[in-house]
C-alpha cells in the first residue's frame, strides 16, 4: 500500500475497498473532526488500526466542523488535518466528507470494523446498522480521561 499525503476521493476508496476485500484484508473505519490532534486521538487511531489491516479515517470538512462545533472551529483547515492524520503510521487513507455524519461514506465503503469512542452509546453510532448487517462489527474504544479537543481549545483560549 502506498503512503498518501492528501485525502482520497470516496470513489477511489470504494475501488480500493474492493481490492482489499478480494485480498482478504480487514478494513477499519473511524471518523471525527480531528481538530488539534492530541494523545487521546493517537490512542484511538492506534486501537482502530490494531482491529484490522487497513484504517480509513473519515474527516469532517471545515464546513461540517463549523456546523457541529460553532464559529471559530476548526482551528486547522481540512487539508492540514488530513495531512497530519496521514503522517501517522496507523492511518492508511483519509476521506473528507461535508455532511454532519459519515453515513454516506460508511454506506459506500461498508467497512468490516467501525470504531468510535466509548462516549458514543451503542444506539448512537452512525453506520453501525450498515456494518453489522454486512457481518461486520462495531468497536467502542475507551477514551483517555480529560483528553478532548474542545477542552484543549478552551484551555488555549483561556476560557
Amino acid at each position: 500500500m502506498t503512503a498518501r499525503t492528501q485525502a482520497s476521493a470516496l470513489d477511489e476508496l470504494v475501488h480500493e475497498r474492493g481490492e482489499w476485500r478480494r485480498a482478504g484484508l480487514t478494513v477499519v473505519f473511524t471518523n471525527g473532526c480531528f481538530d488539534l490532534l492530541h494523545a487521546g486521538h493517537v490512542s484511538l487511531l492506534e486501537a482502530a488500526r490494531a482491529a484490522g489491516d487497513v484504517l480509513i479515517v473519515g474527516l469532517n470538512s471545515d464546513d461540517s466542523v463549523r456546523r457541529l462545533k460553532g464559529e471559530g472551529r476548526p482551528i486547522l483547515p481540512q487539508h492540514e488535518r488530513a495531512e497530519t492524520l496521514l503522517a501517522f503510521e496507523a492511518v492508511d487513507r483519509v476521506v473528507i466528507y461535508d455532511a454532519d455524519t459519515p453515513a454516506q461514506v460508511i454506506g459506500a465503503l461498508v467497512p468490516d470494523v467501525l470504531v468510535k469512542g466509548a462516549d458514543w452509546g451503542p444506539g448512537e453510532i452512525v453506520g453501525a446498522d450498515v456494518v453489522e448487517a454486512a457481518g461486520g462489527r462495531v468497536l467502542r474504544i475507551a477514551l483517555e480521561p480529560g483528553r478532548s479537543t474542545s477542552a484543549l481549545v478552551d484551555r488555549v483560549r483561556g476560557s
